[in-house]
């Protein structure tokens, strides 16, 4: 990725191994601050095992990741990660979950109630996750993701469990979000649509091993039109990007 911008996020791996699985090889990723990049590719191609790399929760590579030209060696609280499911703990309400990062007294930091309110959820402080559908329960994820005030949000296909409707609105405040805190956003995705509508490049992967094929910047001003012309010639772009790769 050239740029004039240095890089926020600066993702090197020459190898990484699974046994003898080699998961991904030679692979540069730089995301520049405020930045929303979706990666996507075939399943098993190491999207997620490059997220997690990212956040420092898997060190068993070649490679370095550095935040702000630092090398990191260990998950730090500027990098946050939501997951595929909320992974909410059950025993505690709302507000502990998304204060969690202090502990079950975090629950009456004065972060809370604005973040929730931010997300949609005011007043559920006290509720507990049972209580919550799976859309609801994705916003409280994505208020502890944005508790401890990242710089970077990594997402491992956070809508994939919910419905079409949900899942719409769950994009539109991410990219809301993230615009209001000035987070960068790294998103695993497999909807094509999902990833043209919300980022600023798309990052496509070959598999076995995993390496970057293509950088497609989308350029497109906000809001967009999920039904317009532009992206659907993006879509196609990402579409024949992923059938050169044998990713469908």
């Amino acid at each position: 990725m050239a740029s004039s911008h240095p890089a926020l996020l600066d993702v090197r791996v020459r190898a990484k191994h699974f046994g003898p699985r080699h998961v991904l090889d030679a692979l540069q990723l730089q995301l520049r601050a405020g930045e929303i990049v979706s990666l996507v590719g075939a399943s098993g191609c190491g999207k997620s095992t490059l997220l997690r790399l990212s956040a420092g929760l898997d060190r068993d590579f070649r490679g370095t990741v550095r935040l702000d030209g630092r090398v990191l060696d260990e998950p730090v609280r500027d990098i946050g990660f939501i997951f595929q499911e909320p992974r909410l703990f059950p025993w505690c309400t709302v507000a502990e979950n998304v204060s969690f990062d202090l502990g079950r007294g975090g629950r009456g930091h004065a972060r809370v109630a604005p973040l929730l309110a931010e997300v949609g959820l005011a007043g559920y402080e006290a509720a507990l996750p049972k209580q919550l559908s799976g859309g609801q329960a994705q916003r409280v994820a994505l208020a502890r993701g944005l508790f401890t005030q990242p710089r970077v949000l990594l997402l491992d296909e956070p809508f994939s469990a919910v419905d079409a409707f949900t899942r719409i609105k769950l994009q539109e405040l991410l990219v809301d979000v993230a615009r209001r805190h000035g987070i960068t956003v790294l998103l695993v995705t497999h909807d094509i649509e999902e990833a043209v509508l919300l980022s600023d490049r798309v990052l496509v992967l070959e598999a076995q091993p995993g390496r970057l094929s293509e950088d497609i910047a989308v350029s497109l001003p906000r809001p967009r039109e999920r039904n317009g012309a532009p992206l659907a010639a993006l879509r196609a772009q990402v579409f024949d990007a992923l059938h050169a790769v044998q990713a469908l």
